[in-house]
């Protein structure tokens, strides 16, 4: 289905030419996560200290969040030289070590989506990780020859959407784990009044706040609907962004007072009025909305279970009393009894 997500956190090629703007490039410029961001800087130091390379990290957690952005921050702070890549991009193991065997003293390599690496070519990270080495074969059968090559020390720096979907052995290799949560609103706020600065867009505290309530929790949403918000205000307001220009603009977008958009909408709706409120499997909602499944498992449902109006239960999912409330609608007698009371 072709539509609009405003809110969407995945990267569009808009996003990434706003990113390189307004992406911070120190840790103190990097808005929120504090617990990550405290651990993260007694590594570094310890590292510098030491005259070592940064541990390998990974981080994980739903898109949109700073993933890259804190990879890249952390390459900067260990002063390394940063390649990246994603795990769909290789192909077959010849090309992985030939980024491995790049020579460089100070050198970190970003791997996104590595989720999604081929586990024949993810078993060659192995001793990279481990000893900075990696087995180089050559030719088939009894003419195989075997070689191993040296590695100068790198970070490898990882990141995931699905931490669940790593291999144990690939987990196990990294000795720094960070997880990113969704942020709140007033961290939202801070990003969005950075950013505002940064473009040269016109925006008060409460305008930056109502933009931020309804970003579902995503830096890369509300950098979105700033840039869209300020069209509105533009064209058809003063050209400042107030609370009332910032909820017209969002109004006019289709993002309502808690950041769901028409297909959030429609898909609490499908559930309560076509099954009466869960539970129901997720491949019978995908084909009633006519959407992907992976679509719905990582981009509607986080937000809808973190904003307490949808359960994922071995059954299927179930609408919470709290999503009948926001569509307005009365649920069954009986459909609630075993949700509980999320208010």
């Amino acid at each position: 289905m072709d539509e609009t997500r405003w809110t969407d956190p995945d990267e569009t090629p808009q996003d990434q030419e706003l990113d390189r703007s307004l992406r911070p490039r120190r840790l103190d410029e990097f808005v929120g996560q504090e617990k990550v961001k405290e651990n993260l800087r007694v590594f570094v130091a310890a590292a510098k200290q030491r005259g070592e390379v940064l541990d390998h990290v990974l981080i994980y957690g739903p898109p949109g969040l700073g993933k890259t952005t804190l990879a890249q921050i952390l390459a900067a702070e260990m002063e390394l030289e940063i390649r990246l890549t994603s795990g769909p991009a290789f192909q077959n193991s010849a090309e992985l070590i030939a980024l491995l065997s790049e020579q460089s003293e100070r050198r970190a390599v970003f791997i996104d989506e590595i989720h999604r690496l081929n586990r024949v070519i993810e078993e060659h990270l192995y001793p990279a990780m481990e000893d900075w080495r990696v087995e180089l074969v050559i030719d088939k059968g009894p003419a195989a020859r075997h070689f191993s090559l040296q590695l100068e020390p790198f970070t490898l720096l990882g990141a995931t959407t699905r931490a669940g979907l790593i291999t144990p052995a690939l987990r196990s290799r990294f000795g720094i784990v960070c997880h990113l949560d969704f942020y709140p609103p007033e961290d939202l706020a801070t990003i969005v009044t950075r950013s505002a600065g940064l473009l040269g867009v016109a925006l008060d505290t409460a305008g930056a706040l109502e933009i931020a309530r309804r970003s579902r929790g995503t830096p890369r949403a509300a950098n979105r609907l700033l840039r869209r918000v300020r069209d509105f205000a533009q064209v058809q307001g003063t050209g400042t962004i107030d609370r009332e220009a910032a909820d017209r603009g969002l109004t006019m977008l289709g993002v309502d007072h808690l950041g769901l958009e028409p297909l959030d909408r429609r898909y609490l709706e499908v559930i309560c009025k076509h099954f009466q409120g869960g539970p129901v499997g997720i491949q019978n909602l995908a084909v009633s909305l006519g959407e992907e499944q992976d679509t719905l498992e990582d981009v509607v449902e986080p937000f809808l279970i973190q904003s307490g109006l949808l359960m994922r239960t071995p059954r299927g999912r179930e609408v919470t009393r709290r999503g009948w409330q926001h569509l307005e609608l009365e649920p069954p007698t009986d459909a609630t009894a075993a949700q509980g009371e999320l208010l």
